[in-house]
C-alpha cells in the first residue's frame, strides 16, 4: 500500500474511532454533572483523562496538529481539577463545548476541509488560560505562558513513519485480543451479497420445480409410446429424475448456507439501540438549560440489538422528537410544580420487537398537545381541519405547522416533525402521536426490523407489477357492488367493525384504471388505527424479495419507497403503504364495478322529507336530473307510498315524525319486494355512530347535509341505479 493509501486508511479509522470518543466524552461529563460521589467523581475523572489521552495519540498518528494540541490542553485543564471534588460548571462547559469542536472537527475531515478557522481552533485560547487557572471564559494575555509546553506539529505523513492509532493502556496484557473493525461500507457491501444470493436461492426453487414439470409431462407422453421411442423416453425420464432429485438437494444446501450466511452477516452489522441514542441525553440537557427547564431522560431496551442501517436512520427523528419534548412538551420548574408534578421532567425512550418490526417511542410527561392551536393554526394554513382528537393531533406531522410563539434555535420555523415524518417513512415505517392534556404525549415510531429483504404481496394494475410490504396487508378481499355502501360521497367496505374507505390503487397512484370487473380483488392496508382498501386489477403472489434504493434521483418519488427484486430477476415498485392510506382516504372511485344496463324509462325516486323548505329543493335538483319524484312529509307516508307505487330508489330523511329514517330503511330492507332498493339517507347527522348505525340497517349510501353537495346526490344515485 502506498503512502496516499495508507494516510487515507489511517484517517477513516480515526474518524470512526474519533465519532465513539466524542460519545464518550459526552456520557461522562454527563454522568460528573450529576454525581456527587467522591469516588465515582474520581473515576469518571480517570476515565476522562484516558479517553482524552486516547484521542491525542491518535491524532498524532495522523498528523492533525490541532487536535493533538486541544487535547493536551484539555488534559491540563482536567488535571488542575482536585481528586474527588465536583466538577464546576466552568470546566463542565468546557469540556462539553471540546466535545461539540471534536465531533465538529471529525465531520469537516470526512467532508476533506481544513481545520482552520473552526470551533476547534477558537477554543484553544480559553483552554489555556482554564489550564492556567483562570477562567475558561476569559482570553489569555498574549504575553502570558502556558504552563506545559504545546506539543509539537507533527511532521507530515512523507517523512513519519506510520504510528499505531490509540496508545494502548499501560495495564493492557499482551494476551488480551485485539478488537477487529471492518468498516460498514464493506458489511453493507457483505450483506447486499447475502441478499443476491437469497434470490439465488429463490430462483433455484423455480428451476427445481421446472425440471419436475417436465419429468412429469415426459412420463406422461412415455405412457402413449411404443417398442423403441418407450424405452428412450423412460431412459430420458430417469435422467431427468435424477436431475430433479439433485437440484431439489442442491436448492436445499443452498438455502441452508444462505440462511447461516445471512443470519452471520445480520449479527455482524448489529448495533445495541442504545448506540442510536447517543447524544440524546446531552441535547436533552442543552435544550432544557437555555429553556429554564430540567429534564431527566431515560432508555429502554437499550441492549437490544437492530441493524446498523436502521439504527443509523432513526438517529435524525430521534434528535427531533427529543428536542420537540423539551422545547415543546414539558413545562417549566415553576409550572410543573403548579400542575402537582416534580419539577424536573421526564423522557423515556423505550425500544421494543413487535413480530417483524422495531417500535421505538419518545414520551414525556409534560402537558400535552394543544389541539386548539394546532386547529388554530391549520385554518390559518387555509387547511381542512378534521374532526376527531387523534386526526387533528396527526396535523402536526405536515409541513409548515407550527404552534410556538416566537422563533427560537428549536422551533417556531415549522419544521420539524414533518421531517420525522418523512424520515421515518423513508425506512418503510410510520409515525403516530397520542397524548394525554397535561399528562404527557406519546410518539411511536414503526419500523421494519431488516432494511434489505422483505415479504411482499405482489399485485397488478394496467400493465405493470407492485409490491406491498405483507406486514401492512390486514386482508384480501374480492367485493361485489352488493359489498360496498356510499358516505359523504366516498365508496366504503363496511366491516364488521368499521367503515373502510374504498378506492382503486390506481387511482392513488395516478394511472389508467383498468376495466371495471364483477368482483373487485381488493386489498385492505392498515397503518395503526387507520384502514383503506385497495382495487386493484389481480393479486398475483406472496414471496420474498430483495429490497433496493433508487438512488438520490428518485428517493421523493410519492408512495414509492425501492425497488424489490422479485426471484425472476425483473423488478417491481415498492409502495409505502403509510403514503397510500394518507392519499386514499379522500379519493372518490368511479368505475370500479361494470355500469348497468342503461334504461331508457325514466326512473322514480321516493323522497321522504319532514322540512318542506328543504323537500322543495330535493324534488326541483332531481326533476331537472331528470327523475319523477314522489315526496313525502314522512316515513310512514313514504313506506305507504312506496309498497302501492313502487319505486328505482329511496332517498330518505332520518329524522322524522311517525317512522324515522332508521326504521324506514330497516322495513325497507325486511321487506322481500324491495330488499335490494337502493335507499340513500341525506341527514344533518355527522357522528360515526350515526353514520355506521345507518349503513347498519342498510342504507346504499349516507350524505351528510352540512357538507351537501347537489352533485354527490345525483352522482351518488347514478352509481347506484
Amino acid at each position: 500500500m502506498d503512502r496516499d493509501r495508507l494516510a487515507q486508511a489511517l484517517m477513516a479509522t480515526f474518524l470512526e474511532e474519533l465519532e465513539g470518543h466524542v460519545a464518550a466524552l459526552n456520557r461522562d461529563l454527563l454522568a460528573w454533572e450529576q454525581t456527587s460521589s467522591p469516588g465515582r467523581v474520581q473515576e469518571l475523572l480517570t476515565t476522562l483523562l484516558r479517553t482524552v489521552h486516547s484521542v491525542k495519540g491518535a491524532s498524532r498518528a495522523v498528523s492533525l496538529g490541532l487536535v493533538e494540541t486541544a487535547c493536551h490542553r484539555l488534559e491540563e485543564v482536567l488535571g488542575t481539577v482536585q481528586p474527588g471534588r465536583p466538577a464546576s460548571p466552568e470546566v463542565l462547559e468546557l469540556g462539553f463545548a471540546v466535545a461539540d469542536a471534536l465531533d465538529d472537527a471529525r465531520q469537516r475531515l470526512a467532508r476533506k476541509q481544513e481545520l482552520a478557522d473552526s470551533p476547534l481552533e477558537a477554543l484553544l485560547p480559553r483552554l489555556a488560560a482554564a489550564a492556567q487557572g483562570k477562567s475558561p471564559s476569559a482570553e489569555p494575555p498574549a504575553s502570558s505562558a502556558p504552563s506545559a509546553p504545546v506539543p509539537p506539529a507533527p511532521t507530515p505523513p512523507a517523512r513519519q513513519a506510520p504510528a499505531p492509532l490509540t496508545e494502548p493502556p499501560a495495564e493492557a496484557s499482551g494476551a488480551e485480543a485485539l478488537p477487529v473493525r471492518v468498516s460498514a461500507q464493506k458489511l453493507d457491501a457483505l450483506l447486499a451479497r447475502s441478499g443476491e444470493l437469497r434470490v439465488s436461492s429463490l430462483r433455484l426453487d423455480g428451476r427445481a420445480e421446472w425440471a419436475e414439470a417436465l419429468r412429469e409431462e415426459l412420463s406422461s407422453l412415455r405412457s402413449r409410446l411404443r417398442g423403441p421411442e418407450e424405452a428412450a423416453a423412460r431412459r430420458l425420464e430417469v435422467r431427468l429424475s435424477q436431475l430433479s432429485r439433485e437440484l431439489l438437494a442442491d436448492r436445499l444446501a443452498l438455502s441452508h448456507a444462505v440462511s447461516g450466511l445471512d443470519e452471520e452477516v445480520r449479527r455482524a452489522r448489529t448495533l445495541p439501540f442504545a448506540e442510536a441514542c447517543g447524544g440524546l441525553e446531552r441535547t436533552a440537557r442543552d435544550v432544557a438549560r437555555s429553556a429554564g427547564k430540567q429534564v431527566r431522560l431515560e432508555i429502554l431496551g437499550g441492549a437490544l440489538e437492530l441493524d446498523r442501517s436502521l439504527l443509523q436512520g432513526l438517529r435524525e427523528p430521534l434528535l427531533h422528537l427529543v428536542r420537540n419534548a423539551v422545547a415543546h412538551g414539558l413545562e417549566t420548574p415553576e409550572e410543573r410544580l403548579r400542575a402537582g408534578k416534580p419539577p424536573e421532567g421526564h423522557i423515556l425512550l423505550a425500544a421494543r420487537l413487535s413480530g417483524g418490526r422495531v417500535q421505538v417511542s419518545v414520551e414525556d410527561d409534560g402537558r400535552g398537545l394543544d389541539l386548539d392551536a394546532i386547529r388554530a393554526r391549520a385554518e390559518a394554513q387555509g387547511w381542512e381541519v378534521p374532526e376527531g382528537a387523534a386526526a387533528v393531533a396527526r396535523l402536526i406531522f405536515r409541513q409548515g405547522l407550527s404552534t410556538a410563539l416566537q422563533v427560537t434555535s428549536v422551533s417556531g420555523r415549522g419544521v420539524g416533525l414533518d421531517v420525522v415524518r418523512s424520515q421515518v417513512e423513508a425506512l418503510r415505517g410510520s409515525v403516530d402521536v397520542s397524548f394525554r392534556p397535561g399528562a404527557g404525549t406519546r410518539f411511536v415510531l414503526d419500523v421494519p426490523l431488516t432494511l434489505s429483504t422483505l415479504r411482499v404481496l405482489l399485485v397488478s394494475v394496467g400493465e405493470q407489477q407492485f409490491a406491498l410490504p405483507a406486514e401492512s396487508v390486514e386482508r384480501l378481499l374480492r367485493l361485489a357492488p352488493a359489498e360496498v355502501r356510499e358516505v359523504e360521497g366516498q365508496q366504503v367496505w363496511a366491516a364488521p367493525d368499521a367503515l373502510v374507505p374504498l378506492t382503486s390503487l390506481a387511482s392513488v397512484l395516478g394511472l389508467a384504471p383498468g376495466a371495471p370487473l364483477a368482483r373487485l380483488a381488493t386489498v385492505v392496508l392498515t397503518l395503526g388505527p387507520r384502514r383503506v382498501a385497495l382495487g386493484v386489477d389481480e393479486v398475483l403472489a406472496e414471496q420474498e424479495v430483495l429490497v433496493r434504493g433508487l438512488g438520490p434521483r428518485m428517493r421523493r418519488t410519492r408512495h414509492v419507497s425501492g425497488a424489490a427484486v422479485l426471484p425472476n430477476g425483473k423488478m417491481a415498485l415498492l409502495l409505502h403503504p403509510a403514503s397510500l392510506v394518507r392519499a386514499a382516504a379522500g379519493i372518490p372511485s368511479a368505475s370500479l364495478f361494470p355500469a348497468p344496463a342503461v334504461r331508457h324509462v325514466r326512473q322514480r325516486i321516493l323522497l321522504a322529507e319532514d322540512s318542506p323548505t328543504t323537500r322543495a329543493l330535493e324534488q326541483s335538483l332531481l326533476e331537472a336530473a331528470g327523475y319523477e319524484v314522489v315526496a313525502c312529509a314522512d316515513g310512514a307516508e313514504a313506506w305507504e307510498r312506496l309498497q302501492r307505487l313502487g319505486a328505482d330508489a329511496l332517498v330518505t330523511d332520518l329524522e322524522m315524525p311517525r317512522m324515522d329514517g332508521f326504521e324506514l330503511t330497516k322495513a325497507v330492507r325486511a321487506s322481500p319486494r324491495f330488499s335490494r332498493l337502493p335507499v340513500v339517507l341525506v341527514t344533518a347527522r355527522a357522528r360515526p355512530e350515526d353514520k355506521a348505525r345507518g349503513l347498519e340497517v342498510g342504507a346504499s349510501a349516507y350524505l351528510v347535509k352540512s357538507a351537501f353537495d347537489q352533485t354527490n346526490l345525483l352522482e351518488t344515485l347514478r352509481r347506484l341505479l
